[in-house]
C-alpha cells in the first residue's frame, strides 16, 4: 500500500510538445522520462553520462535534462535584408559519441539551457549564428548559387551546426518565406523602433562645454538585477566551454610547419589564460570588499563581458573552420584566431577593473 501511495506521488515533469515544439527540459530525480527520449545527467563539476529513458535517478548535487533527438524542422532567415527568403532545415540530435568524454550538444545543454530547449529558441539562435557567418565572409550563399557552392556551403554549415551545438543537419533546402512574413509591417515596426532623433531646441548662448575627451565617459545604465543575470550567465558560460574549446583545438590535426605550430600553441596558452581570468573574475557589483560598485559601472563591465561572451561564440564557429580548412587556408584562419582572442582577453581584462580607464585629453 505505502508502495503504491510512493508511486501516486512520484514528482513529473510538463512533457508536452517534448520532440515536436520542445527538444529538451529539465527533469527531477524520481520522474519518469517519456519514451524515445534520453536523459542526461550532470555532476557537479558538469560531467554527463546519458541514460535510457524511465526513472530518473540522481546522486546528491546532480541534475537531469531529457531529450528528444528528433528530427526538427525549422525554417532560417540567412540574411536580415532579405526575410522572405529563407531556408529550411531538418536536424537530429547525435547519437553519443564513444570517442569523446562529453557530448557537445550534452555541454549546450549544461550552459547555455536555463531549463527548456524550445524548438523556437534554438532556431533563434541558429539563424544568429548563420547570419553572422555570412556577414563576416566566413560561409559564403551567393545569388543564383552553383551546384558547387551550394555543397561548399552545406558542408561548412553541417560543420558549424555539429561543431557549436552538437547536431547533424538530414536536410537543408531554399524555401519562400514571403507568405508568412509581411516585410512591409517588418519595415514599419523597425521604423518605429527606431529613436526618434528631434531637433534642439533654441536655447540662449551658454559657456563653452569642455572638450568631448574631458568629458566623462557616456554609458547607457541598465537595471541592476538584469546586468548581473547577464554577466552570470555569461561569466558560466565562459567558465564551463572555455576548456573544451581548448580540448577540441588541441585535437586538431596541424599542417606541416613550425610556424603553424608555434602560433597553435600559443593559441592554446592565451585560451588557457583567459580561462584562469574567468576562474578568478571579481563580484560584478563590488569594487572592493567594503566598497559597494555605482550602477553604472556594474553595467560597463557587463557589457564587457558580453563581449566576451560574443568572442567565444566566435571562437566555436572558428573551430568548425579549421575542421575543414586545408593547409594553405591554416594562415589565414590563425590570424582570425589572433583576433577573437584580442577581443576575449580584451573583454575580461575591462570586465576586472572596477571603473573605466580615463582618458587625458590630447595636447
Amino acid at each position: 500500500m505505502m508502495g503504491l501511495f510512493n508511486r501516486r506521488h512520484q514528482p513529473g515533469a510538463d512533457v508536452g510538445g517534448l520532440g515536436s515544439t520542445l527538444i529538451a527540459l529539465r527533469i527531477e530525480a524520481g520522474a519518469v522520462a517519456p519514451a524515445h527520449s534520453t536523459v542526461v545527467v550532470f555532476n557537479a563539476a558538469g560531467y554527463a553520462r546519458r541514460t535510457a529513458a524511465g526513472k530518473v535517478v540522481c546522486e546528491q548535487g546532480e541534475m537531469a535534462f531529457c531529450f528528444h533527438p528528433g528530427p526538427y524542422t525549422v525554417d532560417l532567415t540567412p540574411f536580415a535584408a532579405a526575410p522572405e527568403w529563407g531556408l529550411r532545415l531538418r536536424f537530429v540530435v547525435d547519437a553519443a559519441n564513444p570517442r569523446v568524454t562529453q557530448q557537445r550538444f550534452d555541454l549546450y545543454l549544461y550552459s547555455e539551457t536555463a531549463g527548456r530547449l524550445a524548438l523556437s529558441d534554438f532556431g533563434a539562435s541558429v539563424q544568429l549564428a548563420l547570419q553572422a557567418e555570412l556577414a563576416q565572409g566566413a560561409l559564403d550563399l551567393p545569388p543564383c548559387t552553383t551546384l558547387e557552392e551550394w555543397h561548399a556551403f552545406r558542408a561548412g554549415l553541417n560543420q558549424l551546426m555539429y561543431t557549436r551545438y552538437g547536431v547533424t543537419v538530414d536536410d537543408c533546402v531554399p524555401v519562400d518565406l514571403g507568405e508568412q512574413i509581411d516585410y512591409a509591417a517588418a519595415l514599419q515596426a523597425r521604423a518605429a523602433a527606431a529613436p526618434q532623433v528631434s531637433p534642439p531646441a533654441a536655447t540662449p548662448p551658454r559657456a563653452t562645454p569642455p572638450p568631448a575627451a574631458m568629458q566623462p565617459p557616456v554609458v547607457a545604465a541598465q537595471p541592476p538585477a538584469l546586468g548581473a543575470a547577464q554577466d552570470a550567465r555569461a561569466l558560466r558560460r565562459l567558465f564551463i566551454e572555455l576548456p573544451a574549446l581548448s580540448g577540441e583545438l588541441r585535437l586538431l590535426a596541424l599542417p606541416e610547419g613550425l610556424p603553424v605550430f608555434q602560433q597553435h600553441q600559443a593559441l592554446l596558452l592565451r585560451l588557457g589564460m583567459a580561462a584562469l581570468n574567468v576562474n578568478t573574475m571579481p563580484a560584478l557589483a563590488w569594487s572592493a570588499p567594503d566598497r559597494p560598485l555605482p550602477a553604472e559601472d556594474q553595467a560597463r563591465r557587463c557589457a564587457q563581458t558580453l563581449i566576451a561572451q560574443a568572442a567565444l561564440d566566435e571562437a566555436w564557429s572558428l573551430l568548425a573552420r579549421l575542421q575543414l580548412a586545408t593547409p594553405a587556408q591554416w594562415p589565414q584562419l590563425l590570424d582570425e584566431a589572433d583576433r577573437i582572442c584580442t577581443n576575449l582577453e580584451t573583454g575580461l581584462s575591462l570586465r576586472r577593473i572596477a571603473q573605466a580607464p580615463r582618458t587625458e585629453p590630447s595636447l
